[in-house]
């Protein structure tokens, strides 16, 4: 028997976008920062990344591949919902998704959001985005109401799928260094600001929630391998004045504080965690991959990557799970809402006073 999704006919992918070529690279990036005044020689230094690359940024592939994945769950499911795209930063842009969909005749959608924090940058700028894309719609066109599902940080599907990454990091490192190895969680940072305004009133709800995850993950490890593992957060991919506070350490700074004993113990290995990212973009391909492997290895400490939630089984099957929850209780019904940790479940819709913007947006993509 199909599940129930009323009043939901549709369901929109909303993500960041990314480059598809080299000639897309600056003019991706001047989207991403626009409004900030940064001039296009430094857009073209960081364009370098991408350059690196090939000039294309992962994350639309990966994308691509998790729609496919949604939709081949969705049919095992005998679950009927359209999924459609649309980005912030490049094509398919979300305004143009948006303006098809009223085209096609979507009542009303549920947004899946490809991060999974409390943020300005990660959640409200979507939202606010969301918001700009319905009023753009032409006139003539019944917008679509679209609804934005919650954070799903604690979601038990996003952790399983993060916990399998890091078992096979683990099991992939030398065996006479693997129960030494210290788990460093890594994030994109933000402003402090930025951080002390996430959340209902401002609550620091950015680091809080990923400083939960990571001890749910480090505790779901030690009870598969019965190794206590230590494990930490870290951060990556700061893009702004370097006047501006920003939640620190950065990654490669804190491999070479654990390099030199600063703490008295010197980690025997590694396993670099991008808890933060729900697919493998640019900041992991090259804040992780690229760079932050380099720095360990350079210092002589094992090192492994583990994956992020991408395509797995299980992360796919934690969207489908927030459809359905969603759509149950827009329906007035009562929900048993899936979470793991203390924190609870983040509210179906935001307060106004919710991950207010900070002086410096963030997001190097």
């Amino acid at each position: 028997m199909p599940l129930i999704t009323d009043p939901y006919d549709a369901v929109l992918l909303v993500s960041f976008g990314g480059p598809e070529k080299p000639e897309d690279v600056v003019p991706f990036l001047e989207n991403v920062t626009r409004g900030r005044g940064i001039p296009r020689e430094r857009l073209e230094a960081v364009g370098q990344h991408y350059f690196q690359f090939g000039g294309k940024s992962p994350i639309n592939d990966q994308n691509k591949a998790l729609i496919a994945a949604i939709e081949s769950d969705f049919a095992a499911h005998d679950i009927d919902l359209p999924v459609y795209w649309g980005n912030r930063n490049w094509a398919p842009y979300l305004g143009d998704t948006v303006e098809q969909m009223a085209r096609d005749g979507v009542r009303r959608a549920l947004c899946l959001v490809t991060s999974a924090y409390s943020s300005w940058s990660s959640c409200r700028q979507y939202r606010e985005n969301i918001a700009a894309a319905i009023e753009a719609v032409p006139e003539g066109l019944t917008p679509p109401q679209l609804d934005k599902a919650r954070a799903y940080y604690n979601h038990p599907g996003f952790v399983a799928a993060t916990v399998d990454g890091v078992l096979a990091s683990l099991a992939d490192l030398p065996q006479d260094v693997r129960d030494g190895a210290l788990l460093v969680f890594v994030t994109h940072s933000i402003p402090v600001t930025m951080n002390d305004n996430s959340g209902p009133g401002g609550s620091g709800a950015y680091a809080a929630q990923h400083l939960e995850v990571a001890a749910v993950v480090a505790e779901q490890v030690r009870e598969v391998t019965g190794v206590a593992h230590d494990h930490e957060l870290v951060y990556c991919s700061r893009s702004g004045s370097p006047h501006t506070p920003w939640l620190e350490p950065d990654v490669n700074d804190r491999l070479e504080e654990l390099a030199a004993g600063a703490e008295g113990t010197v980690p025997r290995a590694v396993v670099l965690i991008p808890v933060g990212f729900v697919s493998d973009h640019m900041e992991v391909v090259y804040d992780l991959d690229t760079e932050a492997l380099a720095t360990a290895a350079e210092l002589g400490i094992p090192a492994r990557r583990s994956a992020s939630a991408g395509t797995h089984a299980a992360f796919v099957g934690a969207l489908r799970d927030l459809v359905l929850e969603r759509a149950a209780a827009e329906r007035g019904e009562d929900v048993a809402r899936a979470v793991v940790g203390t924190r609870g479940p983040v509210q179906d819709r935001c307060p106004v006073d919710c991950c207010l913007a900070a002086p410096v947006p963030a997001g190097r993509p």
